[in-house]
């Protein structure tokens, strides 16, 4: 693979001298971030290359500057870097955002939005069109690498640019309501989902969402599990291995919960018009057609439904 290039004059070192006309003036046309470094900071050297990779497939829509702060003490001094890594984003000549430590590349993708996003408010350099697919992409990665945060912040973004009713501004409003629901904010997530059109409902996506929404209204904590268990424990009690199956899905113990509407299905399919069979697919829709979970469980259910 071709390591990206950065265009001339995206990516500079910069001094005192030459902070105000790399900084201060390019500001004025287009944002700036500043990456205020040490020789001796371990994680400066990973943050670097970082930053400059995603400047880079930004494509001139932010410029870089970094500064040696050894060799600069009074301009940080003038900016009170205390810190470092120390990054901070300028547009128009004033200081907009800004975060101290290395931090993931979903982050730092995150943090670049907003700052394109704040100088398109700004009116600087005309509207630029964001890259969706993109940025979407990066929200995913956040969100399944645990900063629900961060993914929460970026489909935001991405839900207010989108064109509404558009399959972007439903992916957006999908992935925030996913994060209310992983934070257990059960009723922003509903809010959320009402914003999104029935037509788009067919999507993946958002079919997977309202799925998962619905086996997280039968989370149960360890207490429950257990009184659910204990019910449960009698095979021919149907209905409190359905509740106990559902418990076990809403505490993320996915399999488990399967595997025993899969006994179920085996002993009565026709119990409670196919009660368990409706659920199993609830889950395939919630974990989607390609997880492992997803692709076991079918062939077990197809192999009990045909035999």
């Amino acid at each position: 693979m071709t390591e990206m290039t950065a265009p001339a004059d995206l990516i500079k070192d910069s001094t005192i001298e030459t902070f105000a006309a790399d900084v201060m003036e390019t500001s004025k046309e287009v944002p700036v971030i500043v990456d205020f470094w040490a020789t001796w900071c371990g994680p400066c050297k990973t943050l670097g290359p970082m930053l400059e990779k995603a400047v880079t497939e930004l494509g001139g829509k932010v410029k870089m500057v970094k500064v040696d702060v050894d060799k600069n003490q009074m301009l940080a001094q003038q900016l009170r870097i205390q810190s470092m890594p120390t990054v901070m984003a300028f547009i128009a000549g004033q200081p907009v955002d800004g975060f101290v430590g290395a931090v993931p590349e979903t982050e730092i993708k995150a943090f670049l939005t907003r700052v394109v996003e704040g100088a398109e408010q700004a009116g600087l350099g005309g509207k630029q069109e964001m890259d969706i697919p993109s940025v979407l992409a990066a929200a995913d990665e956040a969100f399944n690498a645990g900063e629900v945060a961060t993914a929460a912040q970026v489909y935001t973004q991405i839900s207010s640019v989108a064109e509404e009713g558009s399959d972007d501004h439903a992916t957006a409003l999908a992935g925030l309501a996913r994060c209310h629901l992983a934070a257990g904010n059960e009723t922003e997530a509903q809010d959320t989902i009402n914003l999104i059109p029935e037509a788009k409902h067919s999507l993946p996506v958002v079919a997977s969402l309202i799925a998962a929404q619905a086996l997280s209204a039968d989370t149960a904590d360890t207490s429950e599990l257990q009184s659910l268990a204990q019910a449960a424990s009698d095979p021919n009690n149907m209905e409190a291995r359905y509740e106990y199956a559902g418990g076990l899905i809403g505490a993320g113990q996915m399999q488990e919960g399967a595997d025993i509407l899969l006994d179920m299905i085996a002993r009565d399919r026709e119990w409670n018009e196919e009660a368990a069979r409706e659920k199993l697919v609830t889950l395939f829709d919630a974990l989607g057609p390609t997880h492992e979970i997803t692709l076991k469980t079918r062939r077990k259910l197809s192999s009990l439904l045909f035999s």
